[in-house]
């Protein structure tokens, strides 16, 4: 059956239209109908796993079944779809999220990148570690890391998010998802992905180890930020 659905906000942007068209099989679930605009609007992929669905003016779960006759409308979050793949945040962190984020049709690859607190660094005992981040200018960066992926891997996705604040042992400081069609690629632009945030992402980190001292800095050396990506 074919179905028209309303676009609002940022999704209607990136689209360049209001409504859309979707033929999908009769009986279909509103996942089954976004998965159908994923591949039929792959422009729209990386904003529909942020994204509400309704059905006839009321909210619809995922296994809400479609009628042809419904009125189909699908609504981003009111502070916009796009900003939930760059994030800074003191709530823990999800590799799920993360997936559903930069998940489409088009990958046949998918790396995460998941960087944890460690115990020892250089010999000490670190109890735990605190981060802090000048957060608009951060998600800024992490959005221009995004750009130069796509200029050197065409096709790609990412998604970045980092936490701030108190970490114990083995808890997430960052999280990294990379989509693209082959897995070398994937590997590729994650490791890319990953270095070039520690390389111009406003995030400190201190660690206070077992004696009580501190330190705070960048392992790889004197922080350069406007050096050039390698």
């Amino acid at each position: 059956m074919q179905v028209k659905v309303l676009l609002f906000a940022s999704l209607a942007e990136r689209a360049g239209k209001r409504e859309i068209i979707a033929q999908i099989p009769n009986g279909s679930t509103v996942s089954k109908l976004l998965e159908q605009i994923s591949a039929d609007y792959p422009e729209l992929a990386k904003l529909l796993p942020s994204c509400f669905v309704s059905l006839n003016q009321e909210y619809a779960g995922p296994e809400s079944v479609v009628n042809a006759a419904d009125e189909i409308a699908i609504l981003p979050p009111v502070s916009g779809g796009e900003d939930s793949r760059f994030l800074i945040t003191e709530q823990p962190l999800s590799a799920d999220k993360l997936l559903s984020l930069v998940s489409n049709p088009h990958a046949g690859a998918i790396l995460t990148f998941v960087g944890t607190v460690r115990e020892f660094t250089q010999g000490q005992r670190t109890v735990y570690l605190s981060y802090e981040a000048y957060a608009p200018m951060a998600v800024q960066k992490m959005k221009q890391i995004a750009e130069e992926m796509e200029a050197r891997w065409p096709g790609v996705e990412v998604a970045m998010h980092h936490r701030i604040g108190e970490l114990a042992i083995e808890e997430i400081a960052v999280i990294i998802a990379v989509a693209t069609p082959h897995r070398n690629e994937a590997f590729e632009a994650g490791r890319y992905a990953i270095e070039r945030l520690k390389q111009i992402v406003p995030i400190w980190k201190k660690e206070i180890w077992e004696d009580g001292s501190e330190w705070k800095g960048h392992q790889l050396g004197p922080w350069n930020p406007l050096a050039p990506a390698d």
